[in-house]
């Protein structure tokens, strides 16, 4: 945990130390096109890579009772037989985290008055579907919000998103709910991890690097747009100017600005070879798109390649002496036996 968080503040700071003596242009606008390019060939290539994946196996792992005999009832939601229920059961997967909903939590008690010991309990936690879904939903909006500062003009859309985010205005600038949500949902995830004493025994730097990296985005934009302000039409144009490929001059835009997109851009750079991939790699989980039609329906390996079947008649054709000579039974006895 520490080494992610020292790898982040010390990211952090190289951008920061940079900016200041004048290394904008590395951090503004050669970092951000980097990134975008490893983005886009990364999320590619791991896409190609899972396409291109052999399935030998009809493996949907839902709960549920399959389709059998017409008196047994079947789990339609979660064990569907068709393309129609495949496409459901992913929708109410992606969009609403069906299956983190369900999620339960195992506790032992140390003496339970009815056994005269400790007893393991189950019980429902819907804490942590909670908080993904409002990290999601907030990082989504936010996400959206920003390309303000990509059009000219801005579309209504995103101006609408704007208002309805903004509209129990507190002090000014406007307070932006997402934003705040966003934090509080990033900090419950990493309090749960540090907190919950199995989960931190499990967890990995892999686990706690993409969790600093996106408080750390966060916290300076926060920072930016509601204590150490920053002129935004100068950043809208220094933007514009990378999206048109005719950089501008960064003189003048605050340091914390540098970091916040320097942050942006390593978190780009990381997606396409961390976990944060499961954002495109649920749609190609044969657990998840594979419809429960093993019963009905053979499934047969598309990338199977051609074999040469050796028969019994074949393979005995070719060992038949030394197979008589073993004393193994033959359908055929060799030649010399035979006279």
């Amino acid at each position: 945990m520490f080494a992610s968080l020292l790898v982040v503040a010390i990211i952090g700071a190289i951008a920061w130390a940079g900016s200041a003596v004048g290394l904008g242009v590395l951090f503004g606008v050669v970092l951000p096109y980097v990134a975008v390019a490893a983005f886009f060939v990364g999320v590619i290539w791991r896409m190609v890579y899972w396409a291109k994946s052999p399935v030998p196996f009809a493996i949907p792992t839902t709960g549920g009772q399959e389709r059998s005999l017409d008196f047994i009832k079947q789990a339609k939601w979660d064990c569907p037989t068709t393309t129609c229920g495949v496409v459901r059961r992913m929708f109410l997967e992606v969009v609403f985290f069906r299956s983190l909903f369900r999620n339960t939590c195992a506790d032992v008690r140390e003496f339970d008055e009815i056994n005269n010991g400790p007893r393991t309990v189950y019980f429902s936690s819907k804490w942590l579907w909670v908080f993904s879904l409002l990290f999601h939903y907030c990082f989504l909006l936010v996400f959206i919000r920003h390309f303000r500062f990509f059009m000219d003009p801005v579309c209504p859309v995103i101006t609408w998103i704007e208002t309805i985010d903004g509209i129990m205005q507190v002090g000014t600038p406007r307070f932006y709910w997402t934003g705040g949500l966003l934090l509080c949902a990033l900090l419950f995830l990493l309090a749960r991890r540090v907190c919950n004493q199995r989960l931190r025994y499990i967890s990995l730097p892999n686990d706690y690097f993409p969790l600093f990296l996106l408080i750390g985005i966060v916290g300076t934009g926060i920072c930016l747009r509601y204590f150490d302000k920053t002129d935004i039409a100068q950043v809208k144009v220094f933007i514009m100017g990378l999206v048109h490929f005719a950089p501008v001059s960064a003189d003048g835009i605050n340091a914390l600005f540098f970091v916040h997109l320097t942050l942006v851009s390593v978190l780009l750079m990381y997606i396409p070879f961390s976990k944060l991939m499961h954002m495109a790699g649920v749609f190609f989980s044969p657990t998840r798109n594979l419809p429960c039609n093993t019963r009905e329906v053979r499934h047969v390996n598309p990338w199977n390649p051609p074999k040469q079947f050796y028969t019994y008649a074949e393979y005995e054709d070719a060992f038949r002496d030394a197979m008589a000579e073993a004393g193994l039974p033959l359908e055929k006895q060799p030649e010399k036996a035979a006279e």
